[in-house]
């Protein structure tokens, strides 16, 4: 009697009776089988886990695969390189100082430009702030003596004036007369005008009477700038005598002295501002 493939044996006498030693073999080898696929089984599905892990990690870092983002780096080649753009620079040569405009009226063969009347006394009028004074009559000449009254002129000629220019301003019957004494040097200059002694000449005419002449007594000064020594003679139109409480007087003549200085100075400015603009040569 057979119970089909895999059924039980009887033995080879055919009894009824089980072999048991064969019963129990058959189950141990079916239990061996069943824990290997298992075992089996498992690896595999672990291997497939870590296939999916690893492909959503791929997936997420980069978007594709390693290869292809290794393709899509640059090649050394392909990187940027240094700036080609120029860089400032700076000289290590300090520029040069810009010019003393003292430097252009101190001396005559620096200071070219035109001496004359209207390049110190320019205009028909001054206004110093809120006073205003008339120009009246003005001179320039070579023979510096015959512009100065007393010892004056004898200092000039002494230190080698070349020139005298003059102008005269007046106000509610006060004039003034400036003169502007030119010479070669600064050292020139600033001797006559420490040494003055007498005074400038009044200069009248163009509507202005005849003052600080005879015995009147008038406010003189005398000053230098660069090579240019200057001076003035104030007083009154009528002919009276000038006092310290005159300050009327003495106001005029401070106007006409700082307006003189200012002239002076605006020249050397002028120049050192062209020489500081000139082109240099090599």
């Amino acid at each position: 009697m057979s119970f089909g493939q895999g059924g039980p044996s009887w033995g080879p006498e055919e009894s009824r009776t089980p072999d048991w030693a064969a019963l129990a073999e058959a189950s141990e080898a079916r239990g061996r089988r069943r824990k290997w696929l298992m075992i089996g089984g498992g690896a595999v599905a672990t291997a497939a886990v870590a296939a999916i892990v690893a492909t959503a990690v791929v997936t997420t870092n980069g978007g594709g695969s390693t290869d292809d983002r290794a393709s899509r780096l640059p090649a050394p080649e392909d990187l940027p390189s240094r700036s080609t753009e120029p860089q400032p620079s700076f000289s290590s040569v300090a520029p040069p100082p810009p010019p003393d405009p003292k430097d252009y009226i101190a001396d005559a063969k620096k200071d070219k430009a035109p001496v004359t009347l209207d390049a110190f006394f320019p205009g028909t009028k001054l206004t110093m702030g809120d006073r205003v004074y008339a120009k009246g009559p003005t001179n320039d000449t070579k023979s510096c003596a015959s512009t100065t009254q007393g010892a004056l002129g004898s200092i000039l000629t002494n230190h080698d004036c070349d020139q005298v220019l003059r102008a005269t301003y007046s106000k509610d019957g006060v004039a003034v007369t400036v003169g502007i004494a030119v010479f070669g040097t600064e050292a020139e200059a600033r001797k006559a005008a420490e040494e003055a002694s007498g005074g400038l000449a009044s200069l009248s005419g163009s509507g202005v009477p005849t003052f600080c002449r005879g015995g009147a007594v008038c406010r003189r000064t005398a000053n230098s700038y660069g090579r240019y020594a200057y001076f003035t003679v104030g007083g009154f139109t009528s002919g009276k005598s000038v006092t310290k409480a005159d300050q009327d007087v003495f106001a005029v003549g401070n106007d006409l002295t700082e307006f003189t200085f200012r002239q002076i100075r605006h020249r050397g400015e002028v120049q050192a501002s062209a020489a500081a603009g000139a082109p240099t040569t090599a």
